[in-house]
């Protein structure tokens, strides 16, 4: 059972609307559809919000640390309310997945991305469960952090924001500890398809 969502992203105007700023989004979305507000929290660096829902406790973070540093807050709130690792769920931009599409999955490498790689070494575990959502690669390596810190064109940015959408409906089965329903939800709602373009009149 998932006690507290973490969104990444870098703190600040300017990083707002870029496709490493995913994992905000999706907690702003779900806030918005909990009606919830976060407020700083200086004890973990963070933005906050705390919930009931099922009879559980929640909480929504948007760590204000920077990308790096994600792991600050992350483990002081999970540390001060005893939340174990597979009790955490991380959104985060996946560049090997593409605009669109979204991942659940339990455990395994950080991959590189610096927000996850800071999580791992401050729980002491990769334990943790991940929604990985799409924002496509460069194609080129050394493109990854212009590419990252920048923003997605509008049609991927409507992409990203359907698979938003759609991931945020196994909300109630990650809730309640029902890991595999949930990604079930996830991994079979698919992206609509493009529309046909209209024949000229």
């Amino acid at each position: 059972m998932i006690k507290l969502f973490v969104g990444l992203g870098n703190p600040g105007p300017e990083y707002e609307a870029t496709r490493h700023n995913a994992g905000f989004w999706w907690i702003d979305a779900l806030a918005a559809e909990l009606k919830l507000s976060l407020a700083p929290e200086r004890s973990c660096h963070a933005l906050v919000a705390r919930t009931t829902i099922q009879g559980q406790p929640l909480w929504l973070m948007k760590p204000q640390t920077f990308m790096n540093l994600s792991g600050k807050s992350v483990s002081a709130l999970a540390r001060f309310f005893k939340i174990e690792p597979e009790e955490i769920l991380v959104v985060h931009d996946e560049l090997d997945l593409a605009p669109g599409q979204v991942k659940l999955k339990r455990g395994g490498s950080h991959a590189g991305h610096n927000g996850l790689r800071d999580i791992h070494a401050q729980l002491a575990s990769a334990d943790y469960w991940r929604l990985r959502l799409g924002i496509g690669h460069p194609g080129v390596r050394a493109e990854v952090i212009n590419w990252v810190l920048k923003k997605p064109t509008p049609e991927q940015r409507i992409a990203i924001e359907d698979s938003i959408a759609r991931s945020l409906k196994a909300v109630p089965q990650l809730v309640a500890g029902e890991m595999e329903k949930a990604t079930l939800i996830v991994h079979t709602s698919k992206p609509p398809r493009p529309k046909p373009p209209r024949p000229e009149t």
